[in-house]
């Protein structure tokens, strides 16, 4: 990757090279007299800023967003059932006990109890660390 930055400077050294040279090659005096300064200074602070954009938008390393897969043996390992798991990703939407019961059509004792079962085999105590830990063990997307 370090070889095509080295290559795309140079690239652009030769360009503001060339263009320099072009512009002594027309004299531009003339045309510095003819058009007041404050233009060029304008003109130039345009074309450098769209040129930084421009080569930070290409050099910006962009993430590619991969599929979920779920860590079935980390699953396996905790002894999380899939209705504990169910009630973890309805954790992780930010549900409440109450829309969660309903959601799963089970009472919100149960859902307390899943949630403590869930806190004693992720080893936390809060419902952002648990779904912190699970999304770190890939256990939800």
């Amino acid at each position: 990757m370090t070889k095509s930055i080295f290559s795309t400077v140079a690239l652009y050294a030769v360009a503001l090279a060339a263009a320099a040279f072009a512009l002594q090659w027309l004299e531009y005096k003339f045309f510095l007299k003819s058009i007041p300064t404050d233009i060029y200074i304008i003109l130039l602070a345009m074309i450098f800023v769209s040129l930084g954009i421009w080569v930070g938008y290409r050099l910006t390393v962009r993430k590619t967003s991969a599929a979920f897969e779920r860590n079935d043996p980390a699953l396996k390992s905790l002894g999380i059932s899939s209705r504990e798991l169910e009630v973890l990703e309805a954790l992780a939407t930010g549900q409440s006990n109450k829309e969660i019961a309903r959601n799963l059509g089970i009472s919100p004792n149960t859902i307390k109890t899943h949630i403590s079962h869930l806190f004693e085999k992720l080893s936390v105590d809060r419902r952002v660390l648990a779904i912190e830990k699970a999304k770190s063990l890939h256990l939800i997307p």
